[in-house]
């Protein structure tokens, strides 16, 4: 693990890329204060506080802190954590005419409360906060956000005496405090030091907070040891101008508080607050060797610091003298009740202008501005640094000054690019740069960071679009004017991050050993640098006088180390600017490394006219062993983890600790500050193998010139050492784009579409897009990986290491930056990092990542080929796709994560772990919708699966299945015909028939030959026929259809004829009544196409129950099995049969299209109902058409249309009306009539008709008709009359006896004899007459017997009577006569 740890530190800005206002401003308005005559302002200051338990893990203050910054009358303060994100954590305080004192602010921490002490020229205040620990009572914090003590700042009465107190006295005659220090004492009395311009220490004391109490002033001063006073001192009491206080410092000790103050005179006094007297006075000139003539200086620079030591305090004092500025550390030493200052160390400094230094017990750390004000940090171990040398901090440079434009690229773009990388710019600084580039034409508050991208951008070019005076220009020349306007613009903006950039303190944590510099705009953090980028960062005066290095324990290989590095600052400062962008170029476009360094190495070469190569070649022959060098070089340049790193840590042993854990080092801000530090450790080992690779090519090129050993070595380098430092080149610039590469925003929905493709894929338990991201603060894709995924990783492993509650910042910095870049290290096994960026939709990014390792990285090639698969299918390439996930297979055994997709689901425990991957691959094209896809991959896959015959079975119901829902008929057949289990096929088939019944696509489904599935097929459409509603689906005439095709018409005709019979039971319409008849018909059609022997069919079985195959067996209502139903006798319907069915659903038809209302009980009537209902509705065709079908007597359709010629008759018009609708459904006669006739006329026209047509030779149905005329007392028609005497005149007697119509059978029967006799013997049937030679003739002789007795009875028939007699008398005449002649004839 490279983490080998040098002494110096690198700053790493880690500043926040908001625009958001985050400021809550807060005015302390105090009655009677206006500005000072003269005005004046003091100089911007800053400072910071940490909690006590900062470094304690448990605490609900681990790794929090509170910085400021002074400017004028204004306090801006943040609480920040490094664990937590803090909300409402930024306050600045407005105190109107009340400039705030340099280190004007103090913070401290009490055990209920945390107090804010802020000092200005004309007043004190205190701000009473609560402290966190009281906030958030129990140790289980397990907010994402916490809220800060300043959230309530808006509600404290700051203007109260309590808070804020005027200082007393006339000040215009004191002047201005020039210095300030304040403290709380352990009685909660809140002191101010303040330094007076007059000479001596003014102590303006406030009582605790919570009581009650007046404000003291005390004055300490050598000329009045001990003076109370109400005010600021008369100007007659004033001592010396040397007296005048540059600098304060207090320290409680031994119930007392002590005040340093560091004078003008360059001594140190020490005060005693309590006794009000000065206990210690040293010259600070007397650690200063050859001070002869530096007491006439003013000393203004001079500061004092103190720090607690193991045996007291020391003391820092900074003597500020040109040139040779000294640190002089001092150790308080108290000897019965006096105090002496031993002298520990000092240390010197050439650098011009202090900004501020800070003590720790061991350590003194300083920043500094030199005269090209540039920032300068360093820090010294004061007490083992014999040489008194610094060690170096490697502070942020400024951005480049000018930005460099490749010609194949947008100057819009590059600028933009470089503008809002996450490494150069804050914010403000872009929002301050644009408002005045933009003439301040409008404020920019709370714009996000894309919208700002977009302001910038129509700014610079709204301002180039109205410098153009010309219409046509040619490319070049526009180009150089986006150039010079772009660059008009980055230079204001690097105006304004160079103030932002100003330094103004310097804190150190006593806690965690954190070091901050704090800055006017933000907040940069020191990390320890590692032992290899400080080499390469080292400054030449370091670098060149360093004997030793951590890399190695052996010394002459750490010199050859050295020496090596040395030579690689030679190369890095002659590689040209242009050159280290070809280079970079090269890098990005996938060319070789090695190739790219040649073009370096000749370049340098060729323009090498200041001898560096020389000086490089001699630089080279001083090393002993240069390929152990590179070794020991390339050995720590490497991330590559052992196998066996990174399991799971050890337990961890409370719920405490474990939530602790899951907080630590988790906030924005350390997430902004560890991500940093990854980006610039990979630039800078970017450059570092860069330089080495044109290094080893330079020694290849000078051979056997620097190299002792000749061939063997050379070909070592060749063919070992330059690979491995072009493979670390890729790897180190892959990762430096990667941390560069921001993070896209990305909706909602999409996110949600990529959560289910991930449960697909069962890896749903990734972690998800961070909800605690801010619109406002654009993440690189690194800093979303380590808030997601890798933090928790991380922090569990270096716990599993280090098991203690102190946090140390050098050593959890590290580790948590090694052990991220070591997670985002292409040739480590691990994938989180791919798969994080699957797993937030940063499609375009992990693509990018894909193709920049694909070339040279031989890790994770499969998983690889798998994201790309992913991101092509999130774009909408699937058959890019496709290949990916092809490609990917091969590799499925190998890799973790291609087995972690296998999964473990028990159903496929079974299968190889590549038809297990291919399952998920399925499932996968499946949810995204890409049918064409999945048959393309499972067809692969049926290839693999040869031997597995469940496996194959489910490939071929994937493939049937998506070509069926593609409407790819034909190739789902073909599936389905190849699927080996049986179960499965008979599934597919049962779909297969039902989907294209839906589809309509019944000529498809018909005539697939279905090969061994004949009898399956009949199955499945006959269980649905019988099991769904017969009007919306169509599966009888599917399964007619599919008997037809083949030919099996009895099968076909079976089929039609249940349809019949169902339509008749269930659907009671119409409609169902027509396709009844249409079903009989086609049933017929069927049986009249075999030869006659075989036109049968078996009744199908009654009701609408029918046995499924597979059904479960159904309980009766008291829960029990029913018993086996008896045996049904099977019934054999013939042709004749059929017609039968036909001719009564037609009849049905025909009466419900006439009487619709009757469709609804015709459906289930006989035949013998249907001829009362048919005669009903008046269809007396319908109705006879069934009665001869059937064989049903007529009697009843005569005596129905009799009585309705009846009706007709007597009836009014209306009824006249009505009648023409159920006439015109009778045929009628065919004869014209001339003359109209009404409704009644050919109603008896078509009783008429029926009785000719369907005349009997016993004349029953007249009998039928005269019956029911006579019951309703209704003349006989004389046709009817005709009609039946030519029949039966004996019958018509009869009648007219039944109904006593005496006349009409006296006339019959006088009728009757004459025809016998001969006269009109045609009328009445009677083909000869009596006589001897015809056969013999009858008469009714009962029917007359009885008339001429009713005759008889009465006197007013006597003539008919007499009448009837004497014809009968006559016809007995006749009788004997014909008798005696056939006698005589015999």
């Amino acid at each position: 693990m490279a983490a080998v740890l040098e002494r110096s530190f690198l700053e790493i800005c880690g500043f926040e890329r908001e625009t958001l206002h985050r400021f809550r401003d807060v005015t302390v308005k105090l009655p009677g204060v206006s500005a000072l005559p003269g005005g004046g302002k003091f100089p911007d200051s800053a400072g910071a506080f940490h909690y006590e338990e900062s470094g304690t893990l448990l605490s609900v203050t681990s790794n929090r802190f509170i910085h400021w910054c002074t400017s004028g009358e204004r306090v801006q303060l943040v609480e920040q954590s490094l664990d937590t994100n803090l909300l409402n954590n930024a306050v600045r305080l407005q105190l109107p005419h009340c400039s705030v004192l340099p280190g004007g602010v103090h913070v401290h921490e009490t055990l209920n409360n945390v107090v804010i002490l802020i000092s200005t020229n004309q007043s004190v205040h205190r701000l009473v906060l609560p402290h966190p620990s009281r906030m958030y009572r129990s140790e289980l914090v397990t907010e994402l956000h916490m809220q800060s003590i300043f959230t309530d700042v808006g509600q404290l009465s700051l203007q109260d005496s309590s808070h804020s107190v005027l200082l007393p006295g006339s000040v215009g005659q004191a002047g201005r405090p020039s210095s300030c220090r304040s403290w709380l004492s352990p009685s909660g009395e809140a002191h101010y030091a303040l330094a007076s311009p007059a000479g001596g220490i003014m102590v303006v004391s406030l009582p605790p907070h919570d009581t009650q109490g007046s404000v003291s002033v005390v004055e300490l001063k050598r000329s009045s040891m001990m003076q109370r006073l109400s005010g600021w001192m008369p100007s007659s009491i004033r001592a010396e101008q040397r007296d005048l206080v540059l600098s304060l410092a207090v320290t409680e000790l031994e119930e007392d508080s002590f005040i340093f103050a560091l004078c003008q005179d360059h001594k140190l006094r020490m005060w005693s607050f309590r006794v009000q007297a000065c206990l210690l006075e040293a010259d600070m000139l007397e650690h200063l060797p050859a001070c002869r003539g530096l007491q006439r200086l003013s000393g203004s620079g001079h500061r004092v610091a103190l720090t607690p030591s193991p045996s007291g305090v020391c003391v820092c004092v900074y003597l500020a003298v040109p040139q040779r500025g000294q640190f002089t550390v001092l150790q308080l030493v108290s000897s019965d009740g006096r105090y002496s200052l031993d002298h520990v160390s000092s240390v010197f400094t050439t650098q011009e202008t202090l900004v501020d230094f800070a003590l720790t017990s061991k350590d003194i750390w300083a920043v500094w501005v030199d005269d090209s004000n540039t920032t300068v940090v360093k820090y010294i171990d004061f007490e083992h640094n014999s040489a008194g040398r610094w060690n170096q901090v490697f502070v942020q440079p400024p951005p480049a000054e000018e930005v460099h434009v490749g010609v194949d690229q947008d100057p819009r773009e590059t600028y933009l690019e470089v503008l809002f990388s996450p490494l150069h710019f804050t914010a403000s600084a872009i929002v301050k740069a644009l408002q005045i580039y933009r003439r301040g034409s409008e404020r920019l508050l709370d714009v996000s960071w894309d919208s700002l991208k977009r302001e910038v951008t129509v700014a610079v070019e709204t301002e180039l679009q109205s410098s153009v005076t010309e219409f046509e220009f040619s490319q070049e020349e526009y180009r150089q004017l986006q150039v010079e306007f772009w660059s008009k613009f980055y230079a204001c903006c690097l105006q304004y991050q160079e103030v932002q950039s100003l330094p103004l303190g310097l804190t150190v944590s006593h806690s965690t050993g954190l070091v901050c510099l704090l800055k006017k705009g933000f907040v940069s953090f020191l990390l320890p640098c590692f032992a290899v980028d400080h080499l390469y960062l080292s400054y030449d005066e370091y670098l060149f006088s360093e004997e030793e290095t951590p890399i190695t324990e052996d010394p002459d290989l750490g010199r050859d180390v050295l020496q090596l590095v040395q030579c690689l600052r030679l190369v890095s400062d002659a590689v040209s600017g242009e050159m280290a962008y070809e280079m970079e170029k090269a890098l990005e476009h996938l060319q070789s490394p090695e190739r790219a360094a040649d073009l370096v190495l000749e370049n340098m070469l060729s323009n090498d006219n200041d001898g560096v190569v020389e000086d490089i070649q001699n630089k080279l022959q001083d090393i002993r062993n240069p390929l152990e060098a590179m070794t020991v070089l390339l050995r720590e340049l490497d991330l590559e983890t052992d196998p066996d790193q990174g399991g799971p840590g050890a337990p961890i042993p409370s719920l405490n600790l474990r939530i602790s854990l899951s907080q630590l080092m988790g906030s924005s801000s350390a997430v902004s500050v560890v991500c940093q530090a990854v980006c610039h450790m990979t630039m800078t080992r970017t450059l570092f193998c860069r330089d080495l690779l044109i290094l080893q090519k330079l020694y290849l090129r000078f051979g056997d010139n620097v190299f002792l050993g000749g061939g063997a070595q050379l070909l070592h380098l060749q063919q070992d050492l330059i690979p491995r430092c072009s493979n670390l080149l890729s790897s180190y610039y892959l990762l430096k784009h990667i941390s560069q590469s921001l993070a896209s925003s990305v909706p909602i929905d999409i996110i949600d579409a990529n959560l289910q493709h991930l449960t697909v894929l069962e890896l749903s338990d990734t972690p998800a897009l961070s909800t605690s991201r801010s619109v406002l603060s654009p993440q690189t894709v690194v800093e979303l990986f380590y808030q997601t995924a890798a933090r928790k990783l991380i922090i569990s492993q270096v716990y599993s290491q280090q098991q203690s509650s102190k946090l140390h910042w050098s050593h959890m910095i590290s580790n948590v930056v090694v052990l991220l870049a070591q997670l985002l290290w292409p040739s480590n096994p691990g994938f989180q990092f791919p798969e994080c960026l699957m797993a937030n939709c940063q499609y375009t990014q992990l693509q990018e990542y894909v193709r920049l390792v694909g070339p040279w990285c031989q890790v994770n090639i499969g998983s690889c080929r798998f994201m790309l698969g992913q991101c092509y299918l999130a774009n909408g390439e699937g058959h890019k796709a496709l290949q990916c996930f092809q490609e990917a297979a091969t590799e499925v055994e190998k890799e973790d994560f291609l087995l972690k997709l296998t999964g473990s689901e028990e159903e496929e425990a079974a299968a190889t772990p590549r038809l297990q991957y291919y399952n998920k691959v399925l499932r996968l094209l499946e949810d995204v919708g890409q049918p064409e896809l999945v048959i393309q991959l499972a067809s692969l896959a049926i290839t693999e699966a040869t031997s597995d015959t469940n496996s194959q079975a489910a490939l071929w119901t994937r493939i049937f299945k998506h070509h069926l829902d593609l409407g790819h008929n034909s190739e789902a057949y073909e599936a389905l015909t190849q699927n080996p289990d049986g179960s499965m096929q008979l599934d597919c088939l049962r779909q297969l028939v039902v989907v294209l019944c839906e589809r309509s696509q019944l000529q498809d489904l018909v005539q697939f030959s279905y090969v061994n599935l004949h009898d399956e097929v009949v199955g499945i459409i006959e269980s649905r026929a019988r099991g769904l509603d017969l009007l919306a689906h169509n599966y009888y005439e599917l399964l007619y259809a599919f008997h037809i095709n083949r030919h099996n018409y009895r099968k076909a005709g079976t089929v039609m004829f249940e349809l019949g019979m169902r339509l008749g039971r269930e659907v009671r319409t119409q409609l169902g009544l027509q396709k009844q008849v249409n079903c009989y018909l086609a049933a017929l059609n069927c049986l009249r196409l075999i030869r006659p022997e075989y036109a049968w069919i078996v009744q199908p079985a009654s009701g609408a129950v029918y046995e499924r195959p597979g059904a479960s067996p159904k309980r009766n209502s008291d829960g029990e099995f029913p018993p086996e139903p008896a045996k049904r006798q099977v019934d054999i319907l013939e042709l004749e049969d059929l017609e039968k069915e036909y001719i009564l659903s037609r009849s049905r038809l025909t009466l419900a299209q006439h009487h619709p209302p009757s469709a609804a009980i015709a459906g289930s009537a006989s035949a013998v109902e249907m001829v009362a209902l048919l005669v009903q509705t008046g269809l007396f065709d319908s109705a006879l058409s069934v009665c001869q079908t059937f064989k049903l007597n007529l009697t009843s359709v005569f005596e129905g249309l009799t009585f309705k010629c009846i009706k007709l008759q007597f009836g009014g018009e209306e009824s006249q009306n009505e009648a023409w609708s159920w006439l015109a459904a009778n045929q009628l006669s065919s004869v014209v009539n001339t003359k109209e006739s009404s409704a009644t006329d050919e109603a008896w026209q078509l009783l008429a008709s029926y009785l000719h047509r369907y005349a009997s030779a016993t004349g029953q149905h007249q009998r039928s008709v005269i019956n029911k005329l006579l019951s309703h007392g209704v003349p006989l028609p004389d046709w009817l009359i005709k009609s039946y005497k030519e029949v039966d005149a004996a019958s018509l007697l009869r009648l007219y006896l039944n109904f006593d119509l005496l006349d009409a059978a006296a006339q019959l029967v006088l009728e009757y004899v004459d025809a016998l006799l001969g006269k009109g013997h045609q009328y009445f049937g009677i083909e000869r007459p009596l006589s001897a030679t015809s056969s013999s003739v009858w008469l009714p002789y009962t029917s007359i017997d009885q008339l001429l007795q009713t005759l008889g009875e009465t006197q007013t028939n006597s003539r008919i009577y007499n009448q009837v007699r004497d014809k009968l008398s006559e016809y007995h005449q006749r009788v004997e006569q014909t008798t005696e002649r056939r006698l005589i004839a015999r």
